[in-house]
C-alpha cells in the first residue's frame, strides 16, 4: 500500500465515524423534534415538557452542525498528498501512539494492513488547540516530542 493510499484510508475511517455522529445527531434531533409534536397543543408558555424536548433538539441541532463541520474539513484533507512534517492534516506515526492533526473527533479504528496480524490500528483525531498538537507541530521522523513526561519518537508522517 503507497503512502498516500494508507493515508487515504486513514482519513476515511475518521470520516465515516464522523458520518456515524451526524447521522445519529440527525436521528436524535428529529425524535426530539416528533416528541415535542406528539405532545399536543401549547396549552402553557411555561410548560417544562416541551421546553426539555426543544432544548433537546437543538443541542442536536448542534452537534449535526459540529459533526458536518468536521466532515467537511476532513473532505479537504482526505485529497492532499502525504507530509513530511507535522502540520494540519498530517498523520504522525510515534512509537507509542498514531496522531491525526485534524478535528477533535478522539479515537478511531483503522482497518490494519493486511500482513499484520492485529485487525485494527487505534488512532486519535486531534485539533490544533490541543497541547500534543503544538508539540507536534513543525517536527519530521526521526524526532522526539516530550508530553506529560513520556517522550516519543516520531517514526513516520503522513
Amino acid at each position: 500500500m503507497t503512502r498516500q493510499q494508507r493515508r487515504t484510508q486513514i482519513i476515511q475511517a475518521c470520516l465515516e465515524q464522523q458520518q456515524e455522529l451526524a447521522a445519529t445527531a440527525r436521528q436524535e434531533m428529529e425524535s426530539a423534534q416528533q416528541q415535542s409534536n406528539d405532545y399536543g397543543a401549547n396549552v402553557d408558555r411555561y410548560d417544562s415538557y416541551r421546553t426539555k424536548m426543544m432544548r433537546a433538539r437543538d443541542m442536536y441541532a448542534k452537534q449535526l452542525s459540529n459533526a458536518n463541520a468536521g466532515i467537511r474539513v476532513l473532505q479537504e484533507l482526505i485529497t492532499l498528498a502525504p507530509f513530511d512534517h507535522a502540520e494540519h492534516g498530517a498523520i504522525v506515526v510515534t512509537n507509542r501512539q498514531r496522531f491525526f492533526l485534524s478535528i477533535g473527533a478522539g479515537k478511531f479504528l483503522v482497518p490494519h494492513r493486511s500482513a499484520e496480524p492485529v485487525p485494527q490500528e487505534t488512532y486519535f483525531a486531534i485539533s490544533a488547540q490541543t497541547p500534543i498538537y503544538m508539540a507536534l507541530k513543525g517536527k519530521k521522523a526521526g524526532d522526539s516530542i516530550t508530553f506529560n513526561g513520556t517522550t516519543q519518537t516520531i517514526t513516520e508522517i503522513l
